[in-house]
């Protein structure tokens, strides 16, 4: 029989036994990938660090910021849980090796284009620009609420990969050229960097496309490797230099008229984060996406009269025998892109049937208001006269 002078000192053992039970256990769950269902209160504690590899320079305006935007508001919304590390194209993996450095792990986020990867993926290409197809807005409306996110994700998932629109540039500019375009008969024999879909359309015009990176650009323009390049619009082409390497500067972006970029998630490296986290991650991209064309529809027109003002850039419309070509051309090479792969011609079909829609509805909204704003206005098309 335990004496009375013991018993005391037994329950204060037996409970600090207890204490430390409960200890542990709270430990344990706290460390669980699989703990959770109250929006990841276990993981409160915890903290994780991730690295961001990109396609574009380091820190480049418009483009290079987004995925430094995305870092910020991450970090921010997380309050610190979650920090994002951004590397620059080369610093970690070259630019065009951004794809295969999130899925196999070596990075868990990446910021690129779709179409950087359409010879591993045929039918990413729908997920940055078609030829003549949809605007920034239409194509934000088509992914997030016309079924083109979650056919984004079905072409990624063998990949291991979760894409997120990651930013877009609104129409863009068609190019620099270093000799003036008066027929399509100038598109025979010309060395363009222009990629995607948009650069087998080129080579079926008579053309050749290139495909390079971005930090590449500047250097292939001036040594004479390519005779044209496409990259964006003014806000970023001046960032590039590019009036520097030439002097035609053509619009309108028929190959891109509402490029979106994207940012791709390591699937594991997603699922192992809180509830409460990955919100965040999909917040922040969302956020990051509209924040980029914000600063694109802000930025170009002050950019552009700076290019023709203080650089002496030749603003000029591309004749109406390049776009004829150039349509017809892209019309047959998408034909043949959805008759050889399954995913193609199953997201073909979404983005076409959206895109005819939209199409319907802002011939009387969205281009009907801008005709007769431009009447109201009183305003020409410039190029003829681009001091006017």
């Amino acid at each position: 029989m335990v004496s009375q002078r013991l018993q005391p000192v037994i329950i204060l053992a037996l409970i600090g036994a207890l204490v430390l039970v409960v200890g542990l256990w709270a430990k344990d769950r706290a460390t669980r990938p699989d703990a959770g269902g109250d929006g990841g209160s276990a993981y409160a504690g915890r903290e994780y660090q991730w690295k961001l590899v990109t396609t574009w320079p380091k820190n480049l305006p418009g483009l290079g910021k987004a995925p430094e935007t995305f870092a910020r508001m991450v970090r921010e919304m997380s309050g610190g849980r979650l920090t994002v590390r951004v590397y620059g194209a080369g610093e970690i993996v070259p630019a065009m090796g951004v794809f295969d450095a999130v899925s196999g792990g070596v990075a868990q986020v990446g910021h690129g284009a779709s179409y950087y990867w359409k010879g591993k993926i045929p039918a990413a290409v729908f997920f940055t620009a078609v030829p003549f197809g949809m605007t920034a807005q239409e194509m934000n409306g088509w992914l997030h609420y016309g079924g083109g996110e979650a056919l984004w994700r079905e072409t990624y998932a063998p990949f291991g990969v979760v894409p997120f629109a990651g930013g877009s540039t609104g129409v863009q500019m068609a190019g620099w050229f270093n000799r003036e375009l008066n027929s399509a008969e100038d598109l025979k024999g010309l060395k363009m960097r222009i990629p995607g879909l948009a650069g087998e359309v080129f080579t079926a015009a008579g053309g050749t496309a290139v495909n390079i990176p971005g930090g590449e650009i500047y250097t292939s323009m001036q040594t004479g490797v390519i005779d044209a390049v496409e990259w964006v619009g003014p806000y970023n082409d001046a960032a590039l230099g590019l009036q520097e390497v030439a002097k035609y500067y053509y619009y309108p972006g028929w190959h891109e008229p509402g490029a979106m970029l994207e940012f791709i998630v390591n699937r594991e490296a997603l699922l192992s984060l809180p509830e409460d986290l990955q919100a965040i991650v999909r917040y922040a991209a969302r956020a990051t996406n509209q924040d980029m064309l914000d600063e694109a529809t802000a930025r170009n027109n002050a950019s552009l009269r700076t290019l023709i003002d203080e650089h002496g850039a030749t603003l000029r419309e591309l004749p109406e025998d390049v776009l004829d070509a150039l349509y017809q051309n892209s019309r047959t090479v998408m034909q043949r892109l959805v008759e050889s792969d399954r995913m193609a011609r199953k997201v073909y079909e979404s983005f076409n049937r959206f895109h005819d829609d939209v199409r319907a509805y802002h011939r009387i909204s969205e281009q009907g208001y801008i005709n007769a704003r431009s009447r109201a206005y009183g305003e020409t098309i410039p190029g003829v006269n681009p001091s006017d």
